[in-house]
């Protein structure tokens, strides 16, 4: 269940709440603690899946909101 809306500490990043949900999934996943994996590893092999997309998404949206915005200031 995603944590991001609960009381937190804002880091100020974008989609931060969703990196930090992320963050927590793969450190709590049975692959960095009970096989001793690294995060980075268990997220290779596709553990937090759902959080991960949904975090590509995110920054995603943010670069395309740029780009719009840049273009439109050239336009002008």
């Amino acid at each position: 269940m995603p944590k991001y809306y609960e009381e937190k500490e804002e880091d100020g990043r974008a989609c931060g709440g969703v990196r930090e949900d992320l963050r927590q999934c793969l450190l709590e996943s049975p692959c960095v603690l009970q096989e001793n994996k690294s995060p980075k590893q268990c997220l290779r092999e596709g553990h937090c899946r759902s959080l991960q997309n949904t975090f590509f998404a995110c920054k995603r949206s943010m670069v395309s909101a740029r780009v719009a915005s840049f273009s439109s200031s050239q336009a002008a």
